[in-house]
């Protein structure tokens, strides 16, 4: 039961440090707690997985040390996983912003890194829950569920994060951290749903459903994709990309005409035809039900509304103020932001500082990507470094 290599975690980065660092010789063992590796690979992008995305750089990731995530993004690209892609002969395509997702199943994805694997020897054993890890002087000491006791010299920790408990996520990758004196960041969910409380959530529960384009906007970030009200608040690719970035207590703007100045189009639209009702010419603008919502206080004729009252209204068109409660939590949330404090390891290595052979990667890092592909190139690169050098 003597390894070179154990890696707690068969998702994304786990397989991928598997299969490099068999690929440079090492004796791999992979330890997943699920009953099948690869779970969040084959539910995401809808069943298609957004594997990487073709603008992926340090840009689009957020971290308390923003500079750690250079090094592994530009040793291991998305054009290097791209190529991967192409060697197992998997069709693939551009969605939109860059995101590549398979022409087929998911499970593509997984087969393909099963299959790297396999090739170098890498051992995977499944529902496999680690009771307890103790360093030893060649390394370290692991003891399974099922009582058998493993000994490595590296210890790679891909456990992701607390997001989507009920696919078994769980704090075990931190708490290991903190036994071995790693500092852990804040964590908290992101790429998560904004909910509402009270009178707003009262006010804006009928547009449950309805979706529309716009540019959503925390401090001095903004994002321009669609959003979508829910029974409890806000959701879409704007808001998921926003929630990275908001806090409890702090307004979002959404602008929901961008690119348009609201209240020169209504001057106008008043000019040329006032007798129109103003949710009906907004109507031709915004979903129905939206345009209807916007206009509860002013669906009067377009000619009756004052120069004050339009631009009221133009203001809750192009600068919508609005302050959620909270949001849906790790139940559902994408990935979790923070997580293993990034100036308590090599960006070289992904290898812990003072703790020799302890290595993190994945999700289980503060290193936190936009939606769109940029997580799983984390996982990949993280996991490429790591496996050169465990």
């Amino acid at each position: 039961m003597k390894w070179d290599v154990v890696v707690i975690g068969a998702g994304a980065a786990g397989m991928m440090c598997a299969a490099t660092a068999g690929q440079r010789g090492r004796k791999v063992l992979v330890l997943g707690s699920h009953h099948a590796p690869g779970e969040k690979i084959r539910i995401s992008g809808g069943g298609r997985c957004n594997f990487t995305n073709l603008d992926a750089s340090p840009a689009q990731f957020l971290s308390a040390n923003p500079h750690f995530c250079i090094s592994a993004l530009s040793r291991y690209t998305q054009q290097d996983f791209i190529a991967l892609v192409r060697r197992h002969r998997i069709g693939w395509h551009e969605k939109t912003l860059g995101q590549l997702f398979c022409d087929g199943s998911a499970g593509q994805i997984v087969d393909m890194l099963l299959e790297e694997m396999a090739k170098v020897g890498v051992q995977l054993r499944l529902k496999a829950e680690v009771q307890y890890v103790e360093k030893t002087p060649e390394g370290f000491s692991l003891q399974t569920d099922d009582g058998r006791v493993l000994e490595c010299l590296a210890l790679v920790v891909a456990t992701g994060g607390k997001s989507i408990p009920k696919m078994g996520a769980t704090d075990f990758g931190y708490r290991l951290a903190a036994q071995f004196g790693v500092a852990v960041t804040e964590t908290r969910p992101a790429l998560v749903p904004l909910t509402f409380e009270g009178e707003l959530l009262e006010r804006l529960e009928p547009l449950a459903g309805v979706a529309a384009p716009a540019r959503v906007t925390c401090g001095k970030t903004a994002f321009d994709e669609a959003l979508l009200f829910t029974h409890r608040g806000l959701s879409g690719p704007a808001i998921l990309q926003i929630s990275s970035y908001w806090r409890e207590g702090r307004e979002i703007a959404v602008n929901l005409l961008p690119g348009a100045d609201a209240l020169a189009v209504l001057r106008a639209a008043r000019q040329d035809n006032g007798k129109q009702a103003a949710s009906t010419f907004l109507a031709a603008l915004l979903p129905r039900r939206l345009a209807k919502m916007l206009t509860e206080t002013d669906d009067g004729a377009l000619g009756g509304l004052s120069d004050a009252r339009l631009k009221a209204l133009a203001a809750q068109i192009n600068d919508w103020r609005i302050a959620p409660s909270g949001t849906e939590g790790y139940r559902i949330a994408e990935v979790t932001l923070g997580g293993v404090d990034t100036n308590a390891m090599e960006s070289k290595t992904m290898q812990a500082r003072g703790v020799p052979g302890l290595y993190f990667i994945g999700e289980v890092v503060d290193v936190t990507g936009w939606l769109g592909g940029y997580n799983f190139q984390w996982a990949w690169s993280s996991g490429w470094v790591a496996g050169q050098s465990v």
